[in-house]
């Protein structure tokens, strides 16, 4: 009996020790699975950065500033449920005097933009603009949209708001009073607001039509 009792101790210590050698040269659990083309982790491949969209130009080359006015979600309830579709509102200027208004319908917002943006581009109307602000008071109406512009002294800002607000930035003034008298409707106030800005007229323009010449300033 004793002999068995000395031999027990003597078994456990060498399978014990036999243990580490044998998980040691083992593969991992990662290892194995990459050994038979499973889900391990190989080297991290890195992603190429994404380029940013091209920027809208003109036929000259001058790039364009676009400003999205307003988006209409409009739902259809058929059998399955509702149906979305989208409509945008967008201004597109190159800030130098020229703006156009364009109207987009999608199904998903980014295409409505897109069409709204193409539309924009292709309706470009140039505006008479003398220091950063407007040469005279102007007054137009588009169906319920109302709009009155007046000139204002540098520094003061643009001084309306919503649609009027958009197209004047857009269009490269920076200094201008505006009021919306009448409707509401964004595309009305955008169209009466581009409409009333074409009316315009500088003093070279309205003397060159009654045939009279500018008078140079004298110096003092």
């Amino acid at each position: 009996m004793s002999e068995n009792t000395e031999n027990k101790p003597a078994e456990k210590a060498e399978t014990s020790a036999a243990t580490p050698a044998s998980t040691a040269g083992a593969p991992t659990n990662g290892a194995r699975q990459d050994e038979r083309g499973g889900r391990g982790r190989g080297p991290r491949r890195e992603r190429p950065q994404r380029q940013a969209p091209p920027k809208p130009m003109t036929e000259d080359g001058k790039e364009l500033q676009e400003k999205v006015v307003f988006i209409n979600r409009c739902a259809k309830v058929v059998k399955g449920g509702r149906r979305f579709s989208f409509s945008a509102l967008l201004v597109s200027g190159d800030g130098e005097g020229r703006i156009g208004v364009g109207f987009g319908k999608a199904k998903e917002v980014a295409e409505c933009i897109r069409k709204a943006s193409e539309t924009a581009r292709r309706r470009l109307v140039r505006v008479s603009i003398v220091e950063g602000t407007i040469p005279h008071e102007t007054y137009a109406e588009y169906g319920g949209g109302k709009v009155l512009l007046k000139p204002a002294c540098p520094g003061t800002g643009v001084i309306a708001g919503g649609g009027v607000r958009a197209v004047c930035e857009t269009v490269g003034i920076k200094d201008v009073l505006g009021k919306s008298l009448g409707s509401n409707n964004h595309a009305n106030v955008v169209k009466a607001t581009v409409k009333a800005l074409s009316q315009l007229r500088t003093r070279e323009t309205v003397l060159s039509s009654r045939g009279k010449k500018i008078e140079e300033k004298k110096a003092l």
